[in-house]
């Protein structure tokens, strides 16, 4: 059955980058959703009235949320799942040819974008695209992804000509998400806990030839999961970690795979394999995400109790007014059981 929620003004239903699992259709009140022009990069604004629905295309898509929605006024809505929303659609014409209405909008909107930056003379070169992206994540505040980029960029291009401002964004990045050079220590017991490694080991200020085959295929393998080629990812991330080659990759990959697990919806897996990855490693940099995924595989598979458990952990581990993205995910996780 479909649940009504309250939201307050300025509250957020949900951020770009979420899991998209949910149809929302808004019953009173106002939600705002922003996205990025891909034209212009300018933030653009979509008012939701009382009666429209939204998260339709990525929930559909099962890819994640492409913009965030707000509540700019104090808002009443119903969430569906997928099934329950097909299931009212297929049972009401009116709603799919609304839905067919909005989409053919959007896509002619869509293509006038992509034809007037193809009718553009100067090519813009591959290295200047990337670091283009990562400056684009920078700017909205999405560390993590800033940081894949920039460390990509520093790979395929250390001696580019955006190649020191990229380093310095790199340790930007590193310094608003928490700390990017963290690995399993030396020591040869598997048991042995996770340790920070020192600045030198990966400030973003090194010399970028510091970053070898080993990074090479974990950027590949993080490009991989961005195009939700997730079971190639897997594999990649799981040939990084058996070869044991650089420990600080092999940290950052035995937390992908079990992201992977979670996205191929191999929620047991996913609950085994973090539960294993946590008790060799309890102070792995990841703990947090790996506890808010476990949350999620439960919810997933419908046992909400346990799920509070992992989100109620997170919160332990953090202060009260802690902002921190995984934070804040624990606390709408837990208020949405």
């Amino acid at each position: 059955m479909p649940k009504p929620f309250q939201y307050r003004s300025g509250s957020v239903i949900y951020f770009q980058g979420d899991a998209a699992d949910k149809i929302f259709i808004l019953q009173s009140g106002k939600v705002n959703l922003t996205y990025q022009d891909i034209e212009t990069g300018d933030d653009v604004h979509d008012l939701v009235q009382p009666g429209e629905f939204f998260g339709v295309k990525s929930a559909l898509g099962r890819y994640p949320r492409e913009e965030n929605a707000i509540a700019v006024q104090d808002a009443a809505i119903m969430a569906f799942t997928v099934p329950e929303f097909e299931a009212l659609a297929q049972a009401n014409t009116r709603i799919i040819m609304k839905m067919l209405k909005v989409f053919s909008n959007q896509l002619r909107r869509i293509h006038r974008q992509v034809s007037n930056l193809m009718e553009k003379t100067e090519e813009l070169p591959a290295e200047r695209g990337l670091y283009n992206v990562g400056e684009y994540y920078l700017k909205n505040k999405r560390y993590f992804q800033a940081k894949y980029v920039f460390s990509r960029y520093l790979t395929y291009h250390p001696s580019g000509p955006h190649a020191a401002q990229a380093a310095k964004n790199l340790e930007m990045a590193e310094s608003q998400s928490g700390p990017m050079p963290q690995a399993v220590s030396r020591s040869s017991d598997p048991a042995t806990p996770v340790s920070v490694l020192s600045q030198d080991d990966f400030s973003g200020k090194g010399p970028p030839e510091q970053l070898g085959d080993t990074a090479k295929a974990y950027y590949d393998a993080v490009s991989m999961v961005s195009q939700e080629k997730y079971q190639q990812a897997y594999l990649s991330f799981k040939k990084i970690v058996d070869a044991g080659e650089d420990q600080e990759y092999v940290a950052k990959s035995s937390y992908e795979i079990g992201r992977c697990l979670f996205l191929l919806n191999k929620f047991d897996d996913c609950i085994k394999y973090f539960t294993s990855m946590i008790t060799k490693y309890p102070r792995h940099p990841d703990l947090g995400n790996s506890l808010y995924f476990m949350g999620q595989s439960y919810e997933k598979l419908g046992r909400k109790d346990q799920a509070a458990t992992f989100y109620k952990k997170i919160l332990t581990m953090t202060n009260e007014d802690d902002d921190s993205a995984i934070n804040i995910k624990a606390k709408r996780a837990l208020k949405a059981l």
